[in-house]
């Protein structure tokens, strides 16, 4: 999945600040036991989520109860990418399961997610309602066994209630979420979360804070760093956060989605940390290569690349996609890469002098102007003058200027920011910051319009690569 200029909306009215970015491989959840049960029979649940990994059985957005030891309930993603909530007995036999037919496989965007539950109907598919992206999902069922009536989940039981872990497993989810909602007492549609905007049509979220949460419901808006688990809703039905740190809290969010790296680009390697960190692997041919999600034909967009280790990486942009990984990036006409081991620019598989190789740990600056067909490259602040060396820390728009081809006339009408490694016996690896990055910043820089979190200063003009400036200057 990719995003242009068209999929995105300027101005919400309401606007979710972040998101909590969980890592499968840092073992990242929030966990809280209620102290009391409260509705069993009759609750909602409303998430936005972004999903990093796909086709992983253990997706687990949130699950109430210990795996194999008690009563359990869950709503996930399994390994076909299917949205399935379920619930089990404590011996592990199935009590009842709703699985979609549908598969969600966009990890470019948000999904709103709504699991509005009431055992107490007479009608059995009305004790479970699947809504997503505002509409009561229609899409057929792998399986649709519906819990009795008047059955008692374990979701809003006193048991152990998780987000991002089934529970006595090392199973983790792996994305963002944002705006987590649970109602205790009342089965709610998707008009208390979000609306539909009147100029795209696109879902978007309203301000839920004057819901009736009921006495286990919770509100996590993810606003404090310090306490990524804290319940704003007035019941202080606080989680305790386990593995997640400052840097997990995100800007990335459902009314300002910014660019990851895309994994279903074909690579020969992985990533991490929310799409924002990849890894090659070792191969014959280890051209992989990862670009961003979102990509722009017009405008100037800014990101910086951590590059954290290996000698053959390369840095840039690409139009062209291939379904096979065999040439570096900087190979094809339309793509254009710094590399590390001499500093050379590349280009339809030709090098051209432009500045010098760099270290593992620097910061590599991309700006990337569509408009005047011009790339810049810096290292640690410091800008290109296009002769050999990292000279200035000043942008300026005429030195170090690269000439590159239209986007319009490109492969895919768009360019889109890129790595790879090139090297049959070493890797690389990077950590991308599209402005919500998933290493310390320690400076702080935002663009002109107050978005991002970069480590230098955004040249003027730029913008961090989201889509409340994509729709504004893509």
């Amino acid at each position: 999945m990719i995003i242009l200029g068209t999929n995105s909306i300027k101005d919400t009215g309401y606007d979710v600040a972040n998101s909590c970015r969980f890592n499968d491989g840092s073992s990242d959840s929030l966990t809280q036991t209620h102290s009391s049960s409260g509705n069993r029979r009759t609750f909602t649940i409303s998430a936005w989520v972004k999903r990093s990994t796909l086709s992983y059985d253990f997706s687990y957005i949130f699950t109430a109860g210990t795996y194999n030891s008690t009563q359990m309930a869950q709503f996930k993603f399994d390994s076909n990418d299917q949205l399935n909530i379920s619930g089990y007995a404590s011996n592990g036999s199935q009590e009842f399961r709703v699985l979609t037919n549908q598969k969600f496989r966009d990890v470019s965007s948000f999904y709103h997610l709504i699991a509005s539950v009431d055992t107490t109907q007479g009608t059995a598919s009305n004790r479970v309602k699947l809504y997503i992206n505002g509409t009561l999902y229609s899409g057929g069922f792998v399986e649709a066994s519906y819990p009795s009536e008047d059955y008692d989940s374990a979701f809003n039981s006193n048991i152990i209630h998780s987000f991002g872990i089934r529970n006595g497993t090392s199973t983790y989810y792996d994305g963002y979420m944002a705006e987590v909602v649970m109602v205790d007492g009342q089965a709610l549609d998707p008009t208390s979360f979000g609306e539909f905007d009147e100029d795209s049509g696109i879902w978007k979220p309203i301000n839920v804070s004057g819901l009736t949460f009921g006495t286990n419901g919770f509100y996590l808006d993810f606003e404090d760093s310090s306490a990524l688990g804290n319940d704003v809703s007035g019941n202080d039905n606080d989680f305790t956060v386990n593995n997640l740190t400052a840097i997990d809290q995100s800007t990335d969010t459902c009314t300002n989605n910014f660019a990851t790296l895309n994994p279903l680009i074909p690579s020969n390697g992985s990533t991490s940390n929310g799409n924002l960190d990849y890894a090659t692997s070792n191969s014959s041919n280890n051209f992989g290569y990862r670009v961003s999600t979102i990509g722009v034909s017009s405008g100037k967009f800014y990101a910086e690349c951590k590059y954290i280790s290996g000698a053959w990486g390369y840095i840039g942009i690409r139009s062209f996609f291939t379904s096979t990984v065999s040439h570096q990036l900087g190979y094809y006409s339309d793509d254009y890469a710094i590399l590390r081991a001499d500093g050379k620019i590349y280009n339809n598989n030709s090098g051209s002098t432009y500045a010098t190789s760099w270290s593992t740990g620097d910061i590599i600056g991309v700006a990337l102007d569509c408009d005047n067909n011009k790339l810049y490259f810096s290292k640690n602040g410091q800008w290109s003058n296009g002769s050999g060396a990292w000279d200035s820390t000043t942008f300026n728009s005429s030195v170090g200027d690269i000439t590159i081809g239209s986007a319009s006339s490109s492969t895919n009408g768009a360019y889109f920011f890129a790595c790879n490694n090139w090297d049959s016996s070493t890797n690389s690896s990077f950590s991308w910051n599209y402005g919500s990055p998933s290493f310390a910043i320690s400076s702080g820089n935002t663009d002109g319009n107050g978005y991002g979190n970069f480590e230098y200063a955004v040249p003027s003009g730029y913008f961090a690569l989201n889509t409340k400036n994509l729709a504004e200057y893509g």
